[in-house]
């Protein structure tokens, strides 16, 4: 069947190395995460970009190369492309959260809102820490114009990761939109 789908076997094969959302290391970036002073730009910068990292590798290296052209094709506009091949990560590794998630992006770019929400919630179904796809729901739910719920969403990230200043800027404005003005 490989061969027939003109796919290299490594895309398939054996067990994967540690990654993506079940890499042990998560959990010690998540802890130091939420225990790092928020003034320390350069370590929060870092932790989440080693976050992100793991989130991205699928522990093969030819769904890596996918992963790295879906982004290209994303970077460059081209999202009928990028769809095809998040739509092959999902397909031949469903368990891997951040294929969902890029596909869950390209969705929002499509502005196909609804299968955007459907595959950010297979995402946090698989790794429930992504704030990323909280932040993400949260933009979809304001495109919609739900704010309760856009504010939930933020709110989300915002617990997973309280570094987020762009979200939490939003949550603050949404909040006094929400709740009307403190007497």
């Amino acid at each position: 069947m490989r061969r027939s789908l003109g796919v290299a076997p490594d895309l398939f094969g054996g067990s994967p190395a540690c990654a993506d959302q079940d890499d042990p290391r998560l959990d010690r970036l998540f802890g130091r995460l939420n225990v790092i002073d928020n003034g320390d730009k350069d370590e929060v910068a870092r932790i989440t970009a080693e976050i992100w990292s793991i989130w991205r590798q699928s522990g093969r290296p030819g769904l890596d190369m996918k992963m790295q052209e879906g982004q290209r094709f994303m970077k460059h506009g081209t999202l009928h492309s990028a769809l095809g091949n998040f739509d092959f990560i999902v397909k031949v590794r469903p368990n891997f959260a951040e294929g969902w998630h890029k596909r869950a992006t390209v969705y929002y770019l499509m502005g196909d809102y609804a299968s955007s929400i459907a595959d950010i919630q297979k995402t946090v179904e698989l790794e429930p820490r992504h704030f990323g796809a909280y932040a993400g729901l949260g933009l979809i739910y304001l495109k919609m114009g739900n704010e309760p719920a856009a504010l939930r969403a933020l709110e989300q990230a915002l617990t997973i990761n309280p570094h987020l200043a762009g979200t939490r800027a939003t949550v603050d404005e949404l909040r006094r939109k929400i709740n009307g003005p403190k007497l």
